[in-house]
């Protein structure tokens, strides 16, 4: 039995629709970061501090599987 090629051209379009949506993402959470994510210093409370944890370990989360770092350690 002969097996044809694969065509992974759909694969290939998803992936790089994840990866550009991706790359937005970032590059929006950038800008709000250099922004200080819209706070003055006058205006820091715990709130802000309890959201910045909040995002921070949702990244970690991902950082720590894209690089098998954390509980997703080898």
């Amino acid at each position: 039995m002969t097996r044809r090629a694969t065509d992974n051209t759909k694969a290939l379009d998803a992936f790089i629709a994840a990866k550009t949506e991706i790359d937005a993402m970032l590059e929006r959470l950038a800008a709000l970061s250099a922004d200080h994510f819209e706070a003055s210093p006058d205006e820091i409370n715990w709130g802000h501090v309890g959201t910045l944890n909040h995002y921070r370990a949702k990244l970690r989360e991902i950082t720590d599987m894209a690089f098998h770092e954390g509980e997703h350690a080898e």
